[in-house]
């Protein structure tokens, strides 16, 4: 996510020497302190507190949740905007989204299972999605 500037894209390369923000002791501050070895990479107790310094121009570009941020756009981020692509890197996001259930719940387990097989099958999700999300959850 960036607030104006002139960052056009979120590569390793396009943020090479640009001061990156994230919440610490996250999946996202450990994928931008392993990748983006050549940014300056800042971490924040706080989510908020990295949108902060992003909204004051204080970085260059944030890395976080995009189910997070949506509703910041929405308010204090007016004028930020999500660049790059979705980061699907499984050794630090692992393998999509998930529901928890009690190891004891199989059958509870299933029934998620097969709905959530029939809403992706029938267009359901798509629809759905499309209403609430400017981008794809699952």
């Amino acid at each position: 996510m960036k607030c104006g500037g002139d960052v056009s894209d979120g590569t390793p390369a396009a943020l090479k020497g640009k001061t990156l923000g994230a919440q610490s002791s996250t999946t996202h501050s450990s994928y931008l302190e392993d990748v983006y070895k050549d940014s300056t990479i800042k971490l924040y107790g706080t989510q908020d507190e990295a949108n902060l310094d992003l909204k004051n121009g204080r970085l260059d570009a944030v890395l976080a949740d995009s189910v997070v941020m949506l509703d910041w756009f929405k308010g204090d981020g007016k004028g930020c905007e999500h660049i790059g692509d979705d980061i699907t890197d499984v050794k630090y996001f692992g393998e999509g989204v998930g529901i928890a259930v009690r190891k004891e719940d199989g059958d509870l387990k299933a029934m998620f299972n097969k709905a959530i097989a029939e809403i992706l099958a029938d267009g359901t999700y798509e629809k759905i999605n499309k209403k609430c999300f400017p981008f794809s959850i699952y």
